[in-house]
């Protein structure tokens, strides 16, 4: 078993180098002011919680005012550190700032609040400030490698590759695929859809020959000490194996590994590339390497997950997959629509807020229903346990685009799609 204590008291090295306020009152001091004095509140109405909740202190304008109110010694991280749990990392506020607007160019040059909330939660951590459902999480996920992932579900080491039973699917080589942790162990019917599609279309890949947790969802929630070791872990796994190229089919691993562990790693992470497989599908289909041809009988809308969508500009190749499926009846709703659209599954609000979760994903699923669908389509296992306990109360059925795909191209995927 790994020790646990050390990155809970380690001599908090923080979120700008010595856990002080001070320093990250001077990193963060213009992207605050720049909300606060602008008197906008646009983001209000995008923000999922803000829209369930319409609670003040929950506001992107008010995570950026907190601030100044640092800046100017009238708060300390202890006084604020909980409110900063209401947040789903999802973006919306930053595309819907006029801040950011003005730019022209919303996916190149944002209003930084979702890294700001990051910086703030890893302040509350370095300075011993702990939200106790996050402390607990990440506690498991270092013990065991892996996140618990929800409920009663087995999580261990020994099991990370049970998903792939019977695939034959090798370890190491040039191109290995990677399986978060709630797919891996949870909603299964995922990652076997994925790389059965893949071997269908002749593309050779493996599996890490110990695998671990990303380290993006402890980032998120503030404890970055320990998100860098997990990332070091699978950086030295796949050099280990030659790995050039790194398939992630869920958007949380995407964010964190071109976003943090270029961070961590720098130059020494030049050479990894990282494949998003929602776009490598796109891109075998319409080279007629992939052909869906059985017809799926089922009225559908897209769910954009928030971190393809929002955070990434991926949006035109799900849609290009689902319009290539046969039979299906598709009533999208534009992906600038979806900015103010959640299933409040990220950001580790399930962790501490499962009930927040909740109202969110009804919400979402609520718009879904309004449509006259009988299927939601999502890219994000993350979104769609909390949005498939939504659609039971609808009778909405929640399926992922991997497994819609397969099904299409008359793969019997197997797995499960959650308990």
């Amino acid at each position: 078993m790994t020790d646990t204590s050390h990155h809970q008291t380690d001599s908090h090295t923080g979120a700008n180098g010595d856990g002080s306020t001070e320093e990250f009152v001077q990193q963060w001091r213009n992207a605050a002011y720049n909300c606060f004095s602008s008197g906008h509140k646009f983001c209000r109405e995008v923000c999922p919680v803000m829209q369930v909740t319409r609670n003040e202190s929950w506001t992107p304008t008010a995570f950026h005012a907190n601030v100044v109110a640092m800046e100017k010694g009238e708060l300390e991280i202890a006084d604020i550190a909980e409110d900063y749990v209401n947040c789903t990392g999802c973006g919306a506020c930053e595309l819907r700032c006029p801040n950011t607007l003005f730019t022209g160019d919303f996916y190149r040059f944002r209003t930084r609040t979702v890294d700001m909330v990051k910086a703030v939660r890893a302040l509350a951590v370095d300075n011993d400030v702990h939200q106790p459902g996050w402390q607990r999480w990440n506690l498991l996920t270092d013990e065991r490698t892996h996140e618990p992932v929800l409920g009663d579900t087995p999580v261990s080491q020994e099991h990370v590759r049970d998903w792939s039973a019977g695939l034959d699917i090798p370890i190491g080589g040039e191109t290995i695929m990677f399986v978060d942790c709630e797919a891996a162990f949870y909603r299964t019917s995922v990652p076997r859809a994925v790389a059965q599609i893949l071997q269908l279309a002749g593309y050779e890949f493996g599996l890490m020959n110990e695998q671990w947790c990303c380290g993006g969802p402890a980032a998120e929630m503030g404890y970055l000490d320990q998100s860098k070791r997990f990332a070091r872990h699978n950086l030295d796994d796949w050099r280990a194996n030659g790995v050039k190229w790194v398939l992630v089919l869920d958007p949380h691993d995407y964010i964190t590994f071109t976003e943090d562990y270029p961070k961590y790693f720098g130059e020494e992470y030049q050479d990894i590339e990282i494949v998003l497989v929602v776009e490598l599908f796109a891109e075998l289909i319409r080279e007629g390497k992939l052909t869906p041809s059985i017809p799926i009988e089922r009225t559908i809308t897209y769910h954009d997950p928030c971190r393809l969508n929002k955070r990434k500009g991926v949006w035109r190749e799900p849609r290009e997959i689902l319009s290539a499926i046969p039979g299906l009846v598709f009533n999208d709703v534009d992906r600038v629509t979806q900015w103010s659209y959640c299933s409040g599954g990220g950001g580790g609000l399930p962790i501490e807020k499962p009930e927040l979760t909740a109202k969110i994903s009804e919400s979402r699923v609520d718009k879904a229903a309004e449509l006259g669908v009988d299927t939601l389509v999502s890219a994000c296992p993350w979104s769609e346990r909390p949005l498939t306990e939504a659609g039971e109360a609808r009778s909405i059925d929640v399926v992922d685009i991997h497994e819609i795909l397969a099904e299409s191209l008359g793969i019997e995927v197997g797995g499960r799609r959650g308990e």
